[in-house]
């Protein structure tokens, strides 16, 4: 997608549908970029974003969070809630998207929660915020857009995390091998990979500037880990 076309995609309004107490966020009919329980807006009901939540594993309590793409704002509003000491940074390209936060229950910026609107890409090329969490969730209507899976977006996300951050990235499409891949060699092969408990999903966690230390950790004993201390995934498959 070139820079045009991602300027027609910031234009394009997302359907939203309500069925019961489910509220959906879909750029193609049957397409669910996003869902949210009326009853409960802080829950975080598709399961690859409860896997994405792994990173506490990592960092309990981080100063800092960027999030790339806000969607229905299902991770951020989670976050916001969990997390209180936590400064919280939302990039969005489509105005089109951020207009619907209160539709999704998103909290408005204060001053340790914000959403940008602009270019994640661009983000991580020039930010000097050094989260050490850096969530990656951005797609479009025709998935995961290049200049977020290529191999100077990967390096510009190494380079923008703390120097002990982690990146955690959703992938969902046909070419996520080669994404795995660039995300292998920017963060010199510290990667994780897991795959929730249904859909097609891939979630990757990468790890900047020491060994990742649950490599040393058979996979079995790491599950019950998971299970124990990290009680919202419930099954999980990991490589």
């Amino acid at each position: 997608m070139n820079r045009i076309d991602q300027r027609r995609f910031a234009e394009v309004r997302p359907h939203v549908y309500q069925n019961g107490d489910s509220v959906t966020m879909q750029f193609q009919i049957g397409e669910i970029q996003s869902e949210m329980l009326v009853s409960d807006p802080n829950f975080l009901v598709l399961s690859y974003t409860r896997t994405m939540m792994a990173f506490l594993l990592f960092h309990e309590a981080p100063e800092r969070i960027a999030m790339i793409g806000l969607g229905g704002g299902s991770m951020p509003k989670w976050c916001y809630q969990q997390l209180p000491a936590t400064d919280i940074t939302v990039i969005e390209i489509s105005p089109m998207v951020i207009s619907l936060r209160e539709q999704f229950y998103i909290p408005a910026d204060d001053e340790r929660f914000r959403v940008l609107c602009g270019d994640g890409a661009d983000y991580v090329a020039t930010t000097e915020d050094s989260p050490e969490v850096l969530l990656v969730d951005g797609f479009d209507i025709h998935g995961q857009p290049p200049q977020l899976c290529s191999l100077e977006f990967y390096e510009d996300c190494n380079r923008a995390l703390a120097s002990d951050g982690v990146m955690v990235v959703n992938l969902c499409s046909p070419g996520h091998q080669q994404s795995i891949d660039k995300i292998r060699k920017a963060f010199e092969d510290r990667v994780l990979i897991v795959f929730p408990e249904d859909g097609e999903n891939k979630v990757v966690f990468a790890v900047k500037g020491r060994r990742l230390w649950i490599e040393d950790e058979p996979i079995g004993e790491l599950v019950k880990r998971l299970r124990a201390d990290y009680v919202l995934i419930p099954s999980l498959t990991l490589s």
